[in-house]
């Protein structure tokens, strides 16, 4: 009997409709994307490695998924996962925002079936599509017996990464999603997925999902040469919660952006230091600590963001929110 798996579809690149074959780069431009149902049946994969239940959600560029859209998703997975036939869940999503909405279900959902999210680099009419060989791998590791992976994963290219390591690092290449420090979870070799770690998930799974729907602001200030510390107090000015700082290096802003974080934790907002570099700790220095900023330790800003709106959602205070992070 073949494995039940549900597809949701929310839009992205892989359910994209190009001009043609050769429309490799600005295929947004026709602004057409198909339905769950319809794509399935263009890949030509139902009831061959899977049965596959097709449920639309969006038909959206992932650049424009919200707050409000994550909600949604991560209610509709848990419902989805009531059917005690299903295998798994696969989700097709666009590449843009896809490390952070895999992160944040990471963070929510705690599921008996495993939930795999998806894309491709090439629209589903580009030549040499990778939808189809994504859409594969990602079955299989969905379809894998219950306790041999848990949680949520990123499956692209033949590659199973975890949601707190992996990150977009190319604009156009297949292989653009990495895990550049900590390696893929992975590997889907044909028929076959062969795990060769396990997720790191201190901190996953600790969160609720009705906290996503009272997210407060927390906004990402990227250090430059010669940042004033502006874009800080802009953010302070208009209600952000907490605020990340995607630092230089092992994780320093300006002189000058330094003094509007100080100014920010005496306002009360929680500020997390992460780094611009892509890979590596944000060092947890005597100096920051001692004018209250936390480590955002391996996370990338963006994920750092997210982690810090759901502790600020539950009501979290500084030590506990520092404590989290340390653990992460």
């Amino acid at each position: 009997m073949l494995p039940k798996i549900a597809y949701v579809g929310t839009g992205g690149t892989i359910a994209s409709i190009g001009k043609g074959p050769f429309d490799l780069l600005d295929y947004n431009a026709t602004d057409e994307r198909i339905e769950a149902k319809a794509f399935i049946e263009r890949t030509g994969l139902q009831g061959t490695i899977a049965d596959i239940v097709a449920v639309n959600f969006r038909q959206i560029d992932s650049t424009a998924i919200t707050l409000s859209d994550w909600a949604d998703l991560a209610d509709l997975c848990k419902e989805l996962a009531r059917d005690p036939d299903l295998n798994g869940i696969v989700i097709g999503h666009g590449t843009a925002s896809l490390e952070e909405t895999a992160w944040l279900l990471s963070l929510v959902l705690d599921l008996e079936v495993p939930v795999v999210v998806t894309g491709s680099m090439r629209p589903l009419t580009g030549i040499s599509s990778d939808t189809q060989a994504n859409l594969a791998a990602a079955i299989r590791v969905a379809a894998m017996p219950r306790g041999e992976i848990a949680g949520v994963s990123v499956v692209l290219n033949d590659e199973v990464h975890s949601p707190r390591a992996v990150t977009k690092s190319h604009t156009l290449r297949l292989n653009a999603f990495q895990s550049p420090w900590f390696g893929p979870l992975g590997f889907v070799d044909g028929p076959n997925v062969n795990l060769v770690r396990r997720h790191r998930s201190v901190s996953e799974r600790c969160f609720t999902t009705n906290l996503l729907r009272r997210l407060p602001r927390v906004d990402i200030a990227y250090s430059y040469v010669g940042a004033d510390g502006v874009a800080i107090r802009a953010f302070v000015e208009a209600g952000a919660k907490g605020i990340v700082s995607a630092g230089f290096g092992p994780g320093n802003g300006t002189p000058a952006e330094v003094n509007a974080l100080v100014d920010a934790v005496s306002s009360g907002v929680i500020v997390v230091q992460s780094t611009r570099m892509g890979a590596g700790v944000a060092v947890d220095s005597a100096y920051h600590k001692s004018i209250g900023i936390i480590a955002g330790n391996d996370l990338n800003a963006q994920k750092a963001r997210i982690l810090l709106a759901l502790c600020l959602a539950r009501g979290d205070g500084h030590q506990q929110i520092a404590d989290i992070f340390y653990s992460a």
